[in-house]
């Protein structure tokens, strides 16, 4: 099979053909149809995030046909259309697995970073991990839906708990905002969304997908937020948001990288406010979150490259010329 391959991090991924692996008996060998660009795959490749298995096949958007399954797997018949997401194992044994928080498993392996992912023509995955997919959408549109939408959609339902009005600010407005933008609004939340500093092309698409107000991210709203969630990897904006939100608010951190916070003065944390983060996902996300698609048509706005221009789509990402998510087909 046909793979792009990191072998160095930080170095160019490589194009290899590899044997199409074989299930073991807890596992589904999937045939890749699509598979999304995350922004987190281009922290594993530039080394922000840790210890990744080397040498790796990055993406955890991947969207893609059952072909084989494993001697201890039922409920996943082939041909069935599924999502391998982000989280890829967990114990199922320790405290945090069985209090519903297995997000937090220390045992946890990942798609993409400490499994095989989905920049390839096949592979495998735990079936336990292995989300069917809703039939509204297509192999492409469905692959953001994965991670953009999964972690923002856990990141949405840790603000819309603690919000006291409607006022939602996003930092950062990729392929996580441009999902959970259309969710906000159809639950009557004002949508506040901020961008890089002189992008009018992304803050005029932000406007059409419903949000009520868009401008930089070195403005302040026109009224104080409710919450707000920060998808940006910018430590900076931390306390551009703290200073945004109304007392009692709450700030989510929606990334699994950020550079550092800078110090900020008590005052922008006291009156009640809340600073948290977001790790990884749990099962519960994504059968919460695909039901929910499954309710309406989100319309995910995509951009296709074949598997081959891995490199140059990681670039653009990089650069911020990626309106919406980008999708390799391989």
């Amino acid at each position: 099979m046909k793979a792009m391959v990191l072998e160095q991090v930080g170095q160019p991924l490589q194009p290899r053909e590899l044997p199409i692996p074989t299930p073991e008996p807890h596992q589904v060998l999937v045939r890749i149809r699509a598979c999304g660009v995350c922004r987190t795959d281009l922290h594993i490749f530039d080394g922000e995030l840790p210890n990744p298995k080397l040498p790796l096949i990055l993406g955890h958007e991947i969207v893609g046909e059952v072909v084989q399954v494993g001697a201890a797997v039922s409920g996943l018949p082939v041909g069935q259309v599924v999502g391998i997401p982000w989280l890829g194992f967990t114990c199922g044994e320790c405290l945090y697995c069985r209090s519903g928080r297995e997000n937090l498993c220390n045992r946890a392996r990942f798609t993409g970073y400490t499994l095989d992912g989905g920049y390839a023509e096949y592979t495998v995955a735990d079936a336990r991990y292995v989300l069917p997919l809703p039939p509204y959408y297509n192999e492409v549109e469905a692959s953001p839906l994965l991670c953009a939408g999964l972690i923002g959609y856990r990141a949405y339902r840790m603000a819309r708990e603690a919000m006291v009005g409607n006022r939602l600010g996003i930092y950062g407005f990729g392929a996580a905002a441009h999902i959970l933008v259309q969710i906000a609004v159809r639950e009557g939340k004002r949508v506040f969304a901020f961008t890089r500093p002189g992008d009018y092309e992304t803050q005029d698409f932000a406007r059409q997908l419903g949000a009520w107000w868009a401008g930089s991210s070195d403005q302040m709203p026109p009224e104080p937020l409710d919450a707000a969630i920060i998808f940006a990897p910018v430590g900076e904006l931390v306390p551009a948001a703290l200073k945004a939100v109304a007392q009692g608010g709450v700030v989510v951190c929606g990334g699994i990288y950020m550079s550092d916070i800078p110090a900020f003065p008590y005052r922008l944390l006291w009156e009640e406010r809340v600073l948290r983060s977001v790790a990884n996902l749990t099962r519960r996300d994504g059968e919460e979150f695909l039901q929910r698609v499954s309710q309406f048509r989100i319309q995910t706005h995509v951009q296709p490259f074949p598997l081959e221009q891995a490199n140059e789509v990681l670039a653009a990402l990089r650069a911020g010329t990626i309106q919406g998510a980008a999708v390799l087909i391989p």
